[in-house]
């Protein structure tokens, strides 16, 4: 089945829950990522819209045949939606395609599949060549290093930023600290009843 999306290349999607002061860590529970003492984990739950931010992830879900993760995104998501069958989302990320970044783990440790694993050092150049096959997208959730890889590489093609009204003071950004000034083209932006701001970003 393709979707819409025949004859054309691969492209990476990523989409984040970012506060105010551009904190992404652990949005989606107490013990996501504790990393450096992060005690806010589950912090964009109250603001989740499910008639604006639904519909996005839905269509994100329609458009992407793949996931990318890194391995902390993978070991949580593997332990959460294997027991979440029966709705479309569910069912679709359980049975889609995934592409786990690490350098520790081995093939008989990805028990959530269909997987396949990619060592760090051959991530740009694994991720080069799925843009140059035709088909769905490569969507990418968490994963924060990962992330910054393929920004520095300019191997992002779509950035869905769900900016939520609440600072946090401190917590992992999303974006590569390395000095380097990225331009972006706003494609859309949409205001959830919560207050949260759906913006969609190409690279300029």
């Amino acid at each position: 089945m393709t979707r819409g999306w025949y004859g054309r290349a691969m492209r990476v999607v990523v989409s984040e829950f970012m506060s105010l002061d551009g904190v992404v860590q652990a949005p989606g529970g107490p013990q996501e990522d504790t990393t450096g003492g992060f005690q806010r984990g589950g912090w964009s739950l109250p603001f989740f819209d499910p008639e604006v931010m639904g519909p996005v992830i839905a269509e994100i879900a329609e458009r992407s045949e793949a996931l990318l993760q890194g391995r902390r995104t993978y070991q949580i998501s593997a332990a959460a939606w294997p027991s979440r069958g029966g709705d479309p989302f569910a069912d679709w990320i359980n049975a889609t395609q995934k592409y786990v970044v690490s350098d520790s783990l081995s093939e008989q440790e990805l028990p959530w599949g269909p997987a396949e694993l990619i060592r760090g050092g051959a991530l740009v150049d694994a991720v080069s060549e799925l843009r140059k096959r035709p088909g769905g997208d490569i969507y990418i959730y968490g994963s924060l290093s990962v992330v910054r890889t393929l920004l520095v590489a300019k191997l992002v093609d779509e950035l869905i930023l769900m900016i939520e009204p609440i600072t946090l003071g401190g917590g992992k950004t999303l974006f590569p600290s390395d000095g380097e000034a990225r331009r972006f083209e706003l494609l859309s932006a949409v205001t959830a009843r919560t207050g949260v701001q759906v913006c969609r970003y190409r690279p300029a």
